[in-house]
């Protein structure tokens, strides 16, 4: 691959604290140079892209993504999924075991990364089943997904409601240094639920998913977590009393982490009026006063990572009585814009947030990405945030459409995204060096 250099752009990379004009060298599909130094220069031994004042920053590093394939190719397939991953700067993610059939034994963790091979576009990473087909009850041999490649272990969602075999997988996680990742609900509490339980819920006669479900799950695992030692992570964190058991169980240091997605720091249960299915999500969307502090504890670092949670539906699955309708939204071409709402409120830095999406979900899953630095793979996102766009559910690359961001305006659009210095997506706006100039 000839060299190829991309100038003139503001270079972000939250883990090292850089926010400043420069440029970036890319030379065997690795970062072979940047930095403030290359700002304008002129390079004789490569193709130079003029990035006109955009930003670039590394590929957003999504830890939550479910697809269709196999089983349901009909609501995402790989090639669905990456192209959207693509489109929403996201060059890496990890997808969930519970598929059809489930990510539970070594030769599937192998079709992950077979299918992600053959496609060239977003990294694909799988996660292991912690029980045999996240049904539960028996454990899947954590060991040898492990080796195979599966980057942690989760029921996807499904939460392991049995303590005994959470406290065993724990234990076994541990010895292998395998993430834990739960879905916060008590699944007896939660039983029959279709939204969030309150007020709205009565008034809609809609049955409804108790806070308390999502905060008694944790407060047992963080218990086996102290037994443990297991590095354990919480899945979608949705409410405020949630996020203060983490905010706790971090101050007495437990190995803990957790994430939110954007339809929880963004909505909240009022969304569901009208009977609205696309906002029917798992968790459910919670109060006003649980989205502000799923959005306190992103900014206070409570709350580790941002992920989409991306779960494509079909419109047979969604177009139905609410509570007969499948739980889900797809996020992954939303993702950043809806991030970026942050910003623009004030709420966090566009490195904090950056942050969250990039070089700290890589961290916490072992994968090579997320960060600017010689050697590293040219895994890049330009985009502009301050871009106004519409986000139109036609539009949308994923097979499934069912977001509940339909038609709200936001700022901050993906301009173009690299895996490995090939471009992936490019919405056409940048230009040579010497068209540019």
């Amino acid at each position: 691959m000839r060299r190829r250099a991309i100038i003139g752009v503001r270079l972000l990379d939250p883990g090292s604290g850089l926010d400043a004009p420069g440029g970036v060298v890319i030379e065997d599909e690795r970062i072979a140079d940047f930095g403030p130094h290359l700002h304008a220069a002129r390079l004789e031994d490569a193709d130079v892209v003029d990035g006109r004042g955009a930003c670039l920053a590394p590929g957003l590093v999504d830890i939550r993504v479910q697809l269709g394939e196999p089983g349901a190719e009909h609501k995402e397939t790989y090639a669905s999924g990456t192209a959207a991953a693509a489109a929403g700067g996201v060059t890496s993610f990890a997808c969930l075991p519970n598929t059809a059939p489930p990510i539970d034994d070594p030769a599937m963790v192998e079709f992950v990364a077979r299918r992600a091979r053959q496609l060239k576009r977003a990294k694909v990473y799988p996660y292991g089943a912690i029980t045999r087909g996240c049904a539960g009850r028996d454990l899947a041999e954590l060991a040898l997904l492990r080796e195979a490649g599966a980057v942690g272990f989760t029921d996807g969602d499904r939460a392991l409601a049995d303590s005994l075999v959470m406290r065993r997988a724990m234990a076994y996680a541990s010895v292998i240094d395998g993430p834990i990742i739960q879905h916060p609900e008590d699944p007896a509490l939660a039983e029959g639920g279709v939204m969030n339980e309150g007020e709205v819920a009565t008034r809609l006669g809609l049955a409804g998913i108790p806070a308390q479900a999502e905060v008694i799950m944790i407060e047992r695992d963080l218990r086996l977590v102290e037994l443990t030692g297991c590095r354990y992570h919480v899945a979608r964190i949705s409410t405020g009393a949630a996020v203060e058991a983490v905010r706790r169980a971090k101050a007495s240091g437990l190995p803990v982490t957790a994430e939110a997605a954007p339809h929880h720091f963004a909505l909240n249960e009022l969304e569901v009026e009208g009977y609205r299915t696309f906002a029917k999500t798992s968790p459910p969307l919670r109060t006003e006063d649980d989205r502000r502090a799923v959005v306190a504890g992103l900014a206070d670092g409570t709350i580790d990572v941002i992920a989409s949670d991306h779960c494509p539906q079909d419109q047979d699955s969604k177009r139905l009585p609410f509570a007969q309708a499948e739980f889900g939204v797809v996020g992954l071409e939303t993702l950043l814009p809806i991030s970026l709402q942050l910003v623009h409120d004030g709420v966090m830095s566009l490195l904090a947030v950056l942050d969250r999406l990039t070089c700290t979900p890589a961290d916490l899953l072992g994968l090579e990405a997320g960060r600017l630095r010689k050697g590293a793979p040219a895994d890049l996102i330009l985009f502009d945030p301050e871009a106004p766009w519409k986000i139109r559910e036609e539009d949308l690359r994923s097979l499934s459409k069912n977001t509940p961001f339909d038609g709200r305006l936001v700022q901050g659009k993906v301009l173009c995204t690299l895996v490995d210095g090939r471009t992936i997506y490019d919405d056409g706006r940048l230009a040579p060096a010497d068209q540019a100039r």
